[in-house]
């Protein structure tokens, strides 16, 4: 498995501790994200290109690459992820889980 990177000035370990979720993991950021304004509808979607993502069992939280903006979403099978919440803070979107 191939793993991805971290937040700046984060250890995984906080990241377990903030979210709750001691299986939290970092994951290759090579995925399909796409912000969908409502889930399933993909007419209504837009394309993120992930710099960071995050996994939290069926859930995960995506930094896009020239966006300080963290997205929430769901982590399907097949790796790819539908967003539909956005924080402007890591830490507010780790409680947010």
């Amino acid at each position: 498995m191939t793993r991805g990177k971290l937040p700046a000035g984060w250890t995984l370990e906080e990241i377990r501790r903030v979210s709750g979720d001691r299986e939290a993991v970092a994951l290759d950021a090579d995925r399909p994200v796409k912000w969908v304004v409502t889930p399933g509808r993909y007419a209504e979607s837009e394309r993120l290109h992930p710099e960071i993502v995050l996994g939290f069992h069926g859930l995960c939280l995506v930094k896009p690459v020239d966006d300080e903006d963290w997205y929430m979403g769901s982590l399907y099978d097949d790796g790819s992820v539908d967003c539909w919440s956005a924080y402007s803070d890591l830490y507010e979107a780790l409680r947010g889980l």
